[in-house]
């Protein structure tokens, strides 16, 4: 049975899964997978508080090795739906480019995966391996339910995978151009420094906290965190709100609040660079409160057999010759990695989050024949 990769896109977007809704896309994915012979788990996870997630994790066969595709059916919000030109869900074509909300991120690639496999199946029949998809509606929210609720899942009942390629759109502009072989961390900074309320003309009767907060936010604009690395670029630190909630312009206020955000590379790891800020900050000198959140550790794939199996599927079905990247926001690539080999290789992200979100057609066909190829030549190493 081949699947038409534009069809099942269409049959994703048109369910409005906006994180963390499902809106039946779950649902979507799995009919086309039993469709193949897939066995579908699909689970609903709330142990880390918020709203249940719709998960799926579907496996084709029993033996190792066991190849993994994965990716996400929850899309970012609409918008202003008026500013669309179209129902941000239609799934319409027009002028050869599918358009709608996950187009680019990712129910494109969703679909280009099952079709590559029916197109795989077709041809070979079962792998001497087995084929399985990791799917998860919590990527664009907090990713608490998700991705890592499947792996737990996968590992609660002896389930490992031992390569996954993960559907994110990794081109900037051309498809062919980028494969993610890592992620930077990210860690969020909330920085309070704390003074006494008082009156403007009595300055002697109050503490101003303000001088020490800018002091302190200047130490931080100021610091140089590391020139970069191998596969990385350097470790970037930016501010990114600050709060007084002061409308008066005769109080000194009590408090002055600051919010920053790190980008790091493998230089550091979370704690390592949560020591170096507290001792910049200590060095300024003044009392203040910094507490962080963590997001996501750098981690990289150092580019090896798998990076070299999707380049040269690239290259076989496109002609181009991809480059390996760190760039770009975190994935759920930060929790795979930890179990098995990962890379990112999707459709062009141009258009992603935006209004009027829309993708090729010809890159979804493509990107399906990548896939295909990927396949052949993963289970044709084993």
């Amino acid at each position: 049975m081949t699947i038409d990769p534009i069809q099942l896109a269409q049959s994703l977007i048109r369910c409005p899964s906006v994180t963390p809704a499902d809106a039946g896309a779950i649902g979507v994915m799995a009919d086309a997978l039993e469709s193949l012979g897939f066995i579908c788990h699909r689970m609903s996870s709330d142990e880390r508080g918020g709203p249940a997630i719709a998960n799926l994790y579907a496996r084709l066969g029993d033996a190792k090795p066991n190849f993994a595709f994965a990716g996400h059916t929850d899309v970012v919000p609409v918008g202003d739906a008026a500013a669309w030109s179209d129902d941000p869900f239609s799934g319409h074509v027009k002028d050869g480019r599918l358009h709608g909300r996950g187009a680019a991120d990712m129910k494109g690639a969703l679909a280009a995966m099952v079709a590559a496999i029916s197109r795989y199946l077709d041809k070979n029949g079962k792998p001497a391996g087995s084929i399985s998809l990791l799917i998860t509606g919590d990527e664009e929210g907090k990713s608490l339910n998700g991705t890592r609720s499947i792996l737990e899942w996968m590992e609660a009942h002896s389930e490992t995978v031992d390569a996954c390629v993960l559907g994110e759109p990794t081109n900037p502009d051309r498809l062919g151009t980028t494969i993610k072989v890592g992620r930077r961390g990210s860690m969020t900074g909330r920085l309070s420094v704390r003074g006494v309320q008082g009156h403007i003309a009595y300055p002697h009767l109050a503490d101003n906290p303000l001088p020490r907060l800018v002091r302190l936010l200047t130490t931080l604009a100021e610091l140089k965190l590391d020139s970069g690395t191998a596969h990385f670029d350097p470790s970037n630190l930016e501010i990114v709100t600050i709060d007084v909630g002061n409308g008066a312009t005769n109080v000194i206020p009590a408090k002055g609040e600051a919010v920053f955000n790190i980008r790091f590379n493998d230089t550091y790891d979370s704690r390592s660079l949560e020591s170096l800020i507290r001792k910049a900050l200590d060095a300024a000198g003044g009392r203040y409160q910094l507490d962080f959140e963590i997001t996501g550790e750098s981690f990289l794939t150092p580019p090896g057999s798998l990076a070299q199996i999707v380049k040269d599927a690239v290259a076989a079905a496109i002609g181009l010759t991809p480059s390996y990247s760190t760039t770009g926001g975190t994935s759920d690539a930060r929790f795979i990695h930890h179990h098995c080999p990962v890379v990112e290789f999707g459709l062009v992200g141009e258009t992603m989050h935006k209004v009027d979100e829309n993708v090729a057609v010809a890159d979804v066909t493509a990107l399906t024949e990548i896939y295909r190829s990927v396949l052949e030549r993963y289970f044709a190493a084993k």
